[in-house]
């Protein structure tokens, strides 16, 4: 069972959100929060895998809050909700750690997917977000040469696994697609963070898609690791 916070200051909001999510055996609502504060008090009360977090609340913001919760030993994984004009912000949470950027006006197929995706350590990036961020050179601060040149340094391996991390992939689901164990998937993902010198996953998920290397991956045969 998925353990979810839900932050937002708008009752009626966090009230819709519940209702969607529940609608899943795999998901329950441990907890719900007004206000970044509220949503660290309530994460130590009840330790969530996964919060959906709104940026913009009164008092201590969702920035601060996912801040605090990311430098926790044991974190849970962060879901940023957004709407436009919050660019600063998204880019913020991203290097603070935050596991995916949603639009609010998602579907609730769409929500309960990122949250599952989420939870198994997978990234989730709305499409509109990610366009909104590289359209401004969010994504990391780097050129698209210097990029370049980074991703050159990566084995062909390593190249395939950054890949369909940029499609938001959990490590379990890119062993199945390469055929590899899990655990390889994982030394595979420290090297390539290593290599590009990005702090996260969610950075080089947006890292791969600004370099459309999310769109260049297969299955692969079975092979020795």
């Amino acid at each position: 069972m998925i353990r979810v916070l839900i932050a937002d200051d708008d009752a009626l909001v966090r009230a819709g959100i519940r209702a969607i999510v529940e609608a899943s055996p795999q998901i329950t609502v441990t907890a719900e929060a007004r206000d970044g504060l509220d949503a660290i008090e309530q994460a130590r009360r009840c330790p969530p895998d996964v919060v959906l977090m709104d940026i913009e609340m009164p008092g201590c913001d969702g920035l601060a809050a996912t801040r605090h919760l990311l430098a926790r030993p044991d974190p849970p994984k962060v879901l940023v909700l957004t709407t436009f004009g919050m660019d600063e912000n998204i880019t913020a949470a991203l290097h603070a750690g935050a596991s995916g950027f949603l639009l609010k006006q998602l579907n609730p197929e769409q929500l309960i997917h990122a949250v599952c995706t989420v939870a198994a350590g997978g990234t989730v990036l709305s499409p509109t977000v990610t366009q909104q961020l590289l359209s401004r050179g969010a994504s990391v601060p780097r050129r698209a040469a210097e990029a370049r040149a980074l991703i050159a340094r990566l084995s062909t391996r390593e190249r395939e696994v950054f890949a369909l991390l940029g499609q938001g992939m959990s490590n379990a689901e890119i062993a199945e697609r390469l055929y590899m164990s899990a655990s390889t998937v994982k030394t595979y993902v420290s090297r390539a963070l290593t290599k590009l010198d990005v702090d996260n996953r969610t950075q080089a998920a947006l890292l791969a898609y600004e370099l459309n290397l999310h769109e260049q991956s297969g299955r692969r045969t079975p092979e020795k690791d």
